[in-house]
């Protein structure tokens, strides 16, 4: 017999999805058999997996040792070395300024991400152990694009992955960017139009009016500094499509430097010679958090920024753009 006692980021899970957790192996016809047989109670209670699970709520499986090896998943993390900035952390959320060139996510089961990365800080810093990692796993709010380089917020808790992600998916978190782009902009101004995805080619495309399969999308930007050539950008991203920033700025004839997908070819050769810049010029630099209540209440209004690459610093400098 084993005895499970539901821990912190264990609660509020469906029975049956975390005893799918810890008999990762085994068909859900086996749990929910088991169930009916009441060789795994809830509380000492015949239960049929649609519980919501309860901090210290105690669950038996009823189940020979030998069986519950069978049905369990060895569990091991790789420890890889982190590499990120850390710009805020309390006991639910990390705040991390993400380098460039690392995905926020895996693409493929061999990937390595932002969210190994993040598991490896908090193994090697004690936060979280192995075991935790069976049934929980920390995971990012937003993502990034590979090359986009900045912000991006993680839940340390279910509490704070949950919190965390419907304020990104709700869009009542402010997200600005800094950009460096070709042409001279001066004035500020929200752009609108439609945004279309190629899944073939991981592509989008930017229309004035609505196509069939587009979403309405809208971009606001503010120049910074400008000169003949080029102009450095603060962008707010109201709505939030893949792409957006690169696509939408290459539509009205910006492109931002570097970009090898939506970018001038011509401009990123010299830049990529002159500076060896192998990045679209593009960093997440700014978070603001709504007005919260509740245990996320004193992040009200908190406003967070990432210190952009020293790459673009240099080319920021360069270009007399500071």
């Amino acid at each position: 017999m084993k005895i499970i006692t539901v821990e912190k980021n264990e609660a509020g899970q469906r029975l049956d999805k975390l005893l799918a957790k810890y008999l990762s192996k085994a068909p859900k016809s086996f749990i929910y058999k088991m169930l009916r047989k009441k060789n795994i109670t809830l509380n000492g209670k015949k239960a049929d997996g649609s519980e919501k699970t309860e901090l210290n709520d105690e669950i038996k499986l009823f189940l020979s040792d030998e069986t519950i090896a069978n049905f369990s998943e060895t569990f091991q993390t790789t420890i890889v070395e982190y590499k990120f900035d850390v710009v805020f952390e309390d006991t639910n959320i990390l705040v991390v300024n993400k380098p460039a060139g690392l995905l926020s996510q895996k693409a493929e089961r061999d990937d390595v991400s932002l969210v190994e990365h993040i598991h490896s800080y908090l193994l090697t810093t004690n936060q979280i152990t192995e075991n935790e990692l069976q049934t929980f796993k920390p995971g990012v709010c937003n993502r990034l694009d590979r090359n986009t380089s900045g912000l991006v917020v993680a839940g340390k808790t279910l509490l704070g992955l949950q919190t965390m992600s419907e304020l990104f998916r709700d869009r009542t978190i402010g997200k600005y960017y800094l950009c460096i782009v070709k042409g001279n902009i001066k004035e500020s101004e929200k752009i609108s139009g439609y945004l279309r995805k190629d899944e073939n080619t991981n592509q989008v495309f930017i229309t004035k009016k609505f196509v069939e399969g587009s979403d309405p999308i809208q971009t606001e930007y503010q120049p910074i500094k400008h000169n003949d050539n080029f102009t450095l950008l603060k962008v707010k991203l109201i709505t939030g499509k893949t792409h957006q920033i690169r696509a939408h700025l290459n539509s009205i004839n910006h492109p931002i430097i570097g970009d090898s997908k939506y970018g001038d070819k011509t401009i990123n050769q010299k830049f990529k010679k002159e500076f060896k810049l192998e990045h679209q010029l593009l960093h997440s630099y700014e978070i603001v958090f709504p007005k919260l209540s509740g245990e996320f209440e004193y992040l009200s209004d908190k406003n967070l920024k990432a210190n952009v690459p020293e790459y673009f610093k240099k080319i920021q400098e360069n270009l007399l753009l500071n």
